[in-house]
């Protein structure tokens, strides 16, 4: 399945939790885990705290200030900090699923991390049954 993710800044971080738990729900999944797989060198998927709207931008503020824009990057199109970003991240998270439900903690949520946007994205999502 694939959710699709606008982004409208160079860097932002969006809560795809809603998208991801409306999936599951559409596809009647009940128990199990689903993989949320961002498939872009310049993205990536997080898990961290949805309640607290600072949350996201302290994270991007720490990530930006590890990773300068003005290293001597090698790298000829201009966004080899995103790659770097990236992988410092990763690409991928496995949300338990519970009864049809996503089964993260009471303040956590899921985020699309944007590295090199604005852009349309894609989520891929798969689904591993419960034993």
């Amino acid at each position: 399945m694939i959710l699709q993710v606008p982004t409208s800044q160079k860097t932002q971080l969006v809560d795809i939790t809603r998208q991801v738990a409306d999936a599951v729900a559409r596809k009647g999944f009940t128990d199990g885990a689903v993989v949320v797989f961002a498939p872009h060198t310049t993205a990536a998927v997080t898990i961290n705290e949805a309640a607290d709207p600072a949350v996201p931008g302290d994270i991007l503020l720490a990530i930006n200030r590890m990773v300068e824009d003005d290293l001597p990057y090698r790298h000829g199109e201009g966004n080899s900090p995103a790659h770097v970003k990236s992988s410092l991240v990763g690409a991928s998270e496995i949300v338990a699923v519970e009864n049809g439900r996503l089964a993260l903690g009471t303040w956590q949520g899921i985020f699309f991390c944007e590295f090199d946007g604005p852009r349309q994205r894609k989520v891929r999502l798969f689904f591993l049954p419960g034993t």
